[in-house]
Parts: C-alpha cells; structure tokens; sequence
C-alpha cells in the first residue's frame, strides 16, 4: 500500500522510498522516513498529509506519498 492511501492515526512501516531522485531519497532518509521506520498519517490536508515520523510533524504532498510504499 502507498502512503496516500493510509488511515489516519494508524502506524505503518515504511517498506520503500522510490522517488528515482537521489536528492530528494536523502532528504526524505534525513526526516528518517526510510526503510523499517514507523510513519502515521496524523491527518489529511488538501494536496497532502501530516505524518508523524520518529519525534517529528511533516506534510507530504500527494505526489511524494505516491512513492512511499508502507505495510
């Protein structure tokens, strides 16, 4: 399942991170949304969502969490 299609206040693990861009990859793994980490969709926002990751907030558009693959 992708990240877009998440439940609110449920948490997943992070299978994947395919965005094809290396930039974009490290900065994604410097949030610690890699691999193995715990992410939670805290809500949704238009274009978008709020994930928890770790001790942080973030929004992640629509686009980007298309490429997030979770379980």
């Amino acid at each position: 399942m992708m990240l877009k299609d998440a439940q609110e206040g449920k948490e997943y693990v992070v299978v994947s991170v395919e965005t094809g861009d290396e930039e974009v990859d490290s900065f994604l793994f410097s949030l610690g949304c890699y691999s193995g980490e715990k992410i939670t969709v805290i809500s949704r926002l238009k274009g978008g969502c709020m994930v928890s990751i770790q001790d942080g907030r973030y929004h992640i558009d629509n686009q980007l969490a298309e490429l997030i693959e979770i379980a």
